[in-house]
Formats: structure tokens, sequence, C-alpha cells
């Protein structure tokens, strides 16, 4: 593994590692857990890396194997050293960063690959939504060994799940069957069902600041904005990918500002408020760029891999100066 990068930028290279997620820690700054596979994703095992930003560049703090490609990866809200991944064998796994050993725990009922993980991030939860091949989104408490409950309702692969920022018990799930839809715990089902694309969904997330807005990106190249109370039209659309968008960040830090990534290798950001709302293309990597994410701690600091073997953090010249 080599490191590059000075204090504007670092690319750490894992060699024969396909990077699929990344994810800031919540509580270091710097600190970031990327989810990685051997062959694409498509055989082999999986990786869970993590790494830390220093001025000289990126260096690896811990790696852990799994024996199936891991697809996604998100930090506990309540302790520092703890994770959770997702994979192809249909399992969920706990890790714990301050031992060297394997997983804590393994949740195993999806019977296809899982996807997607989120870690739930409004206070008095501890939950974990999954979202999996199998059509199924389960929800988890990570201290209880099985799934809290099960979702049914898609009616194809599910490849996004994040639960609500402002909403206890709140999620929304992004499919192959062309839906954006959210759910509640309290109610056990679906709330809103929206067709959403002409197009397999790929990513949504929920914006920090209004309860009522996500965003989805999809096959089709494009992003969408949703406001949940009148879902018949967007309100808005971003276009400029020239190939499916595999994942839809907002910024924890300026209201209309986002970011995406692309099978077009490309990572992109957006002002969805202004006229010309595409503010920079990052063209930094050679392959399908899968994760992305935006820090909780610097206005201006982002993470993303790619299946070109390194994972990157930066600062695009337009989160420096205000959008």
């Amino acid at each position: 593994m080599s490191a590059a990068g000075g204090g504007a930028a670092g690319t750490l290279r894992v060699p024969g590692r396909h990077g699929y997620a990344v994810e800031f820690s919540p509580y270091l700054p710097g600190r970031v857990a990327c989810a990685a596979c051997q062959h694409y994703g498509i055989a082999g095992c999986g990786t869970l890396l993590v790494l830390d930003k220093y001025e000289s560049g990126l260096r690896l703090f811990r790696s852990f194997d799994w024996n199936d490609g891991l697809f996604d990866v998100t930090w506990s809200e309540n302790n520092e050293h703890v994770l959770v991944t997702c994979s192809g064998d249909g399992s969920l796994q706990l890790w714990d960063t301050a031992k060297a050993a394997g997983p804590l725990q393994v949740y195993k009922e999806h019977i296809q690959e899982v996807y997607s993980v989120d870690w739930s991030q409004t206070r008095g939860e501890q939950l974990v939504v999954s979202g999996s091949w199998d059509q199924t989104v389960k929800v988890w408490d990570p201290t209880v060994g099985k799934s809290l409950c099960t979702f049914r309702g898609h009616e194809s692969v599910i490849y996004s799940t994040i639960w609500s920022p402002h909403i206890p018990g709140c999620f929304a799930s992004a499919s192959g069957d062309q839906t954006l839809r959210i759910w509640d715990m309290k109610t056990t089902g679906v709330r809103i069902v929206i067709p959403a694309h002409q197009a397999e969904i790929l990513s949504c997330d929920w914006c920090k600041y209004n309860e009522n807005l996500l965003v989805t990106g999809a096959v089709d190249c494009s992003l969408r904005g949703w406001d949940l109370r009148n879902v018949r039209q967007p309100v808005f659309e971003l276009l400029g990918h020239t190939y499916a968008v595999r994942r839809v960040k907002f910024s924890p830090f300026h209201v209309s500002v986002l970011a995406s990534c692309s099978y077009d290798f490309t990572v992109r950001f957006w002002n969805f408020s202004k006229p010309d709302p595409l503010l920079e293309t990052e063209e930094h990597h050679t392959e399908f760029t899968c994760g992305l994410d935006l820090s909780l701690h610097s206005p201006t600091q982002v993470a993303d891999c790619a299946w070109d073997e390194t994972i990157k953090i930066y600062d695009p010249a337009c989160l420096i100066v205000p959008p």
C-alpha cells in the first residue's frame, strides 16, 4: 500500500482492492473507513480499511478481511471505534477498530447480497438499516443478534437505504424497481412510494437542513430532488454525468450543496439553488467511482474511492470558496 499527497489532498493506493464505499468518522477528524472488494466485487474476499489523513498524506490505521466482498460501511453513532459493513454473502459485520481481530458480531439473515447499511443519526435510538438484493430492508439493533423487523415492497434489488437525520424511525430506500420509498418503523410499512426515475436508482440521501427533501441518483445519469409534501414532480434535476450516478450526498454544511460520483469516473459538486448548478467536476479517478462522503468536521473535506484501487481525501476548490 502506498500513500501520496500533501496537506491539501491525499491518496492511498490499495493494490488488488476495488473501493465501493467510504465514510468519514463522526468522531475523529480525518479518519475514514472504506469498504472494498477483490475482483471488482464479482468474486473473492472483501477488506475494511480504516485510514487517517495527516499533513504528509493518508496512512492506513487498520484493515480487516472478510470472506466475501464488502459493499458498504457505516460508523457507529455512539462508539468511535465501532463500525458496520455489509457483504455479498448476505451478512452484516460489526467491527471494533480498537481490536485487530475479526468482527465482534455477524448478522446473517438476508439471502442475497447486502448493498447498503446505515447507522441512525437521531438521538435516542441506535439502529442500523440494511438493504439487499433479496428485495428486503431490515432494521437491526446492534446489541441484538437478530433483526427487529423486515420491510417488504420493493420489486427489485435495493441499492441504497438511509435514515432520516430528522425523524426518528424513518428511512428511505432506492431500488432497481425505479422507486424511492419512505418507510416508518412505527407503522412497519411504506409511507410514500415515488416513481423517481425511469431507470434503476442506485443512491438516495436526505438533506441535512430540510426534513422533506431527498435526492436520488440513477442509471439515467441524472440527480433529482424530491419534496415529500408534493412528489408529483422533482423540485430539481441535475444533468451532466455521462454514465450512471453511483452515489449522492448532501453537504452537512451548505443547505443547497451536494455531491455525486459516477461510473463516468467523475465526482461532481452542485448547488441546486443556482441557475447554473454544476460547481466543479473532479476527474482524478481512472475507473468507476463508487464511494463518496463529505466530512462532518470540515466544510471543505471530501473522501471518495473507485475501482482504480485508490482512496482520496481532498478539498475541492468550490467548497473552499463559499458555494
